[in-house]
């Protein structure tokens, strides 16, 4: 049976000659393998292969059997066409953080509508928003997706529950174990990020480089800890230069 769908893509790896296998994160099934046949052949339009780059939004219309392991597109076209975000090098860099993240945590097979609605206004607002606005979209993302995955920071920065730790992921009046704890300073700016209600107000949120990674590094070990399978985030590195 034909669905339609939008999604977005994650990972595509060249399969045979003129094939492509493609992971998308789509909006009525979550995360899917699909089979792309002849996009890649001598006689495909020219740019087809391209509408599978990681952080394509497309729209889709698929064949899906719950029983099947790798699914095949019947249509496809893009759901929005960025103004320049693959090529600019620090949003592309954000895309490709983004998207691992989304590999490395999205169970498969579930649909998870609140995730996949973030997920694709974040990058249509990391399109339309200007270099200089964007510092802080790769740290919210991680906030966010933990966030609807269950994964949340309790309670809020006060003079009364100033300490945060990786263990409990919530702020408290206790003073844990120092390798684990951020400081009150970080705990604060976090706490910023924590109650920011959209993009535009993401944007105008102040935090220096070394801050803001230090904040990031600290969110990865919470949501490693919490899971099983977050994993290292290899573009982390490539981001730590882009960003600073």
């Amino acid at each position: 049976m034909l669905h339609k769908t939008n999604g977005i893509v994650l990972r595509s790896v060249k399969y045979g000659e003129t094939s492509l296998v493609t992971t998308i994160f789509t909006a009525h099934f979550g995360l899917q393998t699909y089979m792309v046949k002849g996009v890649r052949s001598p006689k495909a339009k020219q740019g087809r292969a391209g509408a599978f780059q990681p952080g394509t939004l497309l729209e889709l219309v698929v064949y899906h059997h719950p029983q099947k392991n790798i699914q095949s597109i019947s249509q496809y076209q893009a759901a929005y066409i960025y103004n320049g975000l693959q090529e600019d090098v620090v949003k592309n860099s954000i895309v490709l953080f983004s998207v691992e993240v989304l590999l490395r945590l999205l169970p498969e097979n579930a649909p998870l509508p609140p995730l996949f609605e973030f997920a694709f206004g974040y990058y249509l607002a990391l399109d339309k928003m200007t270099v200089a606005g964007v510092a802080n979209f790769p740290l919210y993302f991680i906030i966010v997706c933990g966030r609807i995955l269950g994964f949340e920071i309790k309670g809020n920065y006060t003079a009364d529950t100033p300490y945060l730790n990786l263990e409990e992921g919530e702020f408290s009046d206790v003073q844990q174990k120092a390798a684990s704890a951020l400081s009150q300073e970080d705990a604060m700016s976090l706490d910023v990020l924590l109650r920011a209600a959209d993009f535009e107000t993401l944007s105008s949120i102040k935090l220096n480089g070394t801050t803001r990674m230090r904040l990031i590094d600290w969110y990865i070990a919470f949501l490693q800890l919490h899971t099983d399978h977050m994993g290292n985030i290899r573009s982390l590195s490539v981001l730590r230069v882009i960003m600073h």
